[in-house]
């Protein structure tokens, strides 16, 4: 029988990092800001959260970060301009980006790890279950991961964190999961996390990307994790210690994500981003793909 808990509403999007990856443009820049295509990727990620439902978005920042808050503002010099030049397209994109969520921000100030920049969100969220969406990943609105998540959290309980499978090899840039299979061919059971493992010492190739819907009950224990990996408080860890012992915080499950995610965390995954997206879009992708068809074909001339 189906259990009834609590409707999330908030979602959490830590967003302090120095994006020291792509200096010297986040020199005074937030790499939040750099666009994908015509939108800054924090875009892409309060749209997801509107779109599965949360209207309360919390962002947590650090310093050089007010770019972020005048982008979700209202700009009502901007919209003057457009409004007397009868620019009506080029208004609504602007005015877009300030009528998605109820926005929130608060600052990290150390620089502490994802877990720290989570507990941080402990204040706004209280004693509800939550979403947390990390910046680098872009999950393409035709694959509704999150809205998928929320669902499994309303059923279950506990938390839920979005899995992929990749390459063994790969295994070590990212957390990974110990899981058990359930009725759902889409949802596992989590049985333990590990930050980053050695591939010979993975339990799966089961990486964690960066989607969460966590119980209230990871604030408790992240206040009392100690800094893991890196020196910084590890979300992972306080997640390993809920799957451990489900009487806290209920058990944690896994929804095995295998549709469109683009990854703009690293240079090149970002430039691969931008040509999927261009390439898909209604407006651009037919001259861009055949510029691009043509710019690969003289390329292969050359080499």
């Amino acid at each position: 029988m189906t259990q009834s808990h609590p409707r999330i509403s908030k979602a959490v999007i830590p967003a302090a990092g120095l994006g020291t990856r792509f200096l010297p443009a986040t020199k005074a820049t937030p790499k939040e800001m750099l666009p994908v295509v015509d939108k800054p990727a924090i875009q892409y990620v309060v749209e997801e959260a509107a779109s599965a439902g949360l209207d309360d978005v919390l962002m947590i920042t650090g310093r050089n970060k007010r770019p972020l808050e005048d982008h979700f503002d209202r700009n009502y010099e901007l919209e003057s301009a457009l409004q007397k030049k009868g620019d009506a397209g080029r208004l609504a994109k602007v005015q877009e980006s300030s009528d998605l969520a109820t926005m929130h921000y608060v600052r990290q100030g150390d620089p502490k790890g994802l877990g720290h920049a989570v507990l941080c969100a402990a204040p706004h969220v209280g004693h509800e279950p939550f979403a947390v969406l990390l910046g680098d990943d872009l999950i393409d609105p035709r694959d509704p991961l999150l809205q998928r998540m929320i669902e499994v959290q309303e059923q279950h309980g506990g938390s839920v964190i979005a899995l992929m499978e990749v390459a063994p090899e790969q295994i070590h840039l990212y957390g990974c999961a110990a899981v058990e299979a359930t009725a759902d061919g889409d949802v596992v059971k989590v049985t333990g996390l590990v930050e980053k493992p050695d591939p010979a010492d993975a339990p799966s190739n089961y990486a964690v990307i960066g989607r969460y819907v966590l119980d209230p009950h990871v604030f408790d224990i992240l206040r009392r994790t100690e800094p893991g990996r890196g020196g910084e408080i590890q979300l992972t860890d306080a997640l390993q210690q809920l799957a451990q012992d489900e009487k806290v915080g209920g058990p944690v499950h896994g929804v095995v994500f295998r549709g469109r995610r683009y990854d703009t965390g690293d240079r090149g995954d970002y430039l691969r981003a931008i040509v999927r997206l261009a390439c898909e879009r209604e407006d651009l992708g037919p001259d861009f793909r055949t510029w691009l068809r043509s710019y690969v074909a003289e390329e292969m001339q050359q080499s």
